[in-house]
């Protein structure tokens, strides 16, 4: 991978102040000039279509801010550590061979920093998972960084067949293939010039899902993100329908295209799944968290308790990061799919 000298910090420190004062007047009033283009760096510029926009950069970035847990975990699989200046929104403690990696890294937040303290992180590039945390409502939006010469990159598993603009968490026109996320890697790895490790990343994901050889027809599954006064549920379409179809099973909501629909427990029970996949998040801002407070409130409810899954104990754990469009769900249809055999409800 070829190493590009740093810009001269004088030339961030100064867009940071300007950064600083224009969010102090308003982005309209600073006038918010673009910085100057710099000189591309060989094989540069490049330019990636990206959800409706175009991300150009005039050399590999150095200072990323990564806006969400999943897309840092993705920029650490690709060895890119020493160039991510700020993380924020963890659900999880990072993957065990991340870790080493991850060490020292500043996290602005455990869950939505603020847009100043972004700024003050001096980032050339900006990447965020979900257009809720990289858009409107969010940190900022993609046209308030790019006004200040920061490109943005917005994963491809929130846009394209995925409506977010009622409310919750967005619905799906069409199930999510992996293939989206595959090409979120393969769109960073050029970003950041490092195009054989995310070739890499993308066959080792492929060989472990392809690997899984399992056949659970006929068996329902339910996931529970978090929330037990009104939960959050997996719908047909999210990182949740990759799982299920990579193990042959069928999605107790299936017929509900929201992301994460919310509903009422008797509706649950009436559904009465074979299994219950529940999101296993270290976070603190939801009821039911962690797995163990979900079990427990399934085990104590007059209307969870008698449950098939409850009473049988049909429990797979994973981590919040794998209901979600990461790499992690790779990890979380493997879970899946070995708990299913233990059960004895896969073939």
């Amino acid at each position: 991978m070829p190493i590009f000298p740093p810009r001269p910090r004088t030339i961030r420190t100064s867009a940071a102040l300007l950064l600083s004062a224009c969010l102090t007047v308003g982005l309209a009033a600073c006038g918010a000039p673009a910085a100057p283009r710099e000189q591309a760096a060989p094989g540069f510029p490049r330019t990636i279509d990206n959800c409706g926009r175009t991300t150009e950069v005039q050399r590999p970035p150095e200072r990323v801010v990564s806006l969400n847990q999943a897309s840092t975990e993705i920029l650490l699989s690709l060895g890119l550590e020493d160039r991510i200046v700020g993380t924020s929104m963890w659900t999880d403690p990072v993957l065990p061979e991340l870790k080493q990696a991850a060490d020292g890294l500043p996290r602005l937040a455990e869950n939505m920093p603020s847009f100043e303290s972004v700024l003050n992180a001096e980032p050339d590039f900006v990447t965020g998972s979900f257009a809720a945390t990289l858009g409107k409502g969010g940190v900022a939006t993609r046209t308030q960084f790019e006004e200040l010469g920061v490109p943005t990159y917005l994963s491809p598993t929130d846009c394209g067949t995925k409506d977010n603009s009622g409310s919750g968490d967005g619905s799906r026109s069409e199930p999510l293939a992996m293939d989206v996320l595959y090409g979120e890697i393969r769109d960073l790895a050029r970003v950041f010039d490092v195009e054989q490790r995310g070739e890499k990343l993308i066959g080792d994901l492929k060989r472990r899902l392809d690997g899984l050889d399992v056949d659970a027809s006929g068996t329902s599954v339910l996931y529970w993100f978090a929330n037990s006064d009104s939960p959050y549920l997996a719908g047909c379409c999210g990182a949740p329908g990759i799982m299920t179809r990579a193990v042959g099973a069928d999605n107790a909501f299936d017929d509900t295209h929201a992301e994460w629909p919310q509903t009422g427990w008797e509706n649950v029970a009436e559904r009465d799944p074979d299994v219950l996949v529940l999101g296993d998040l270290t976070r603190r801002s939801q009821t039911a968290e962690s797995a163990e407070t979900k079990i427990e409130f399934l085990e104590s409810h007059p209307v969870t308790q008698d449950m098939t899954a409850v009473k049988r104990k049909r429990y797979v754990t994973v981590s919040g990061q794998a209901l979600n469009p990461t790499i992690r769900t790779v990890d979380g249809a493997a879970e899946l799919a070995a708990e299913l055999r233990r059960f004895g409800l896969a073939r």
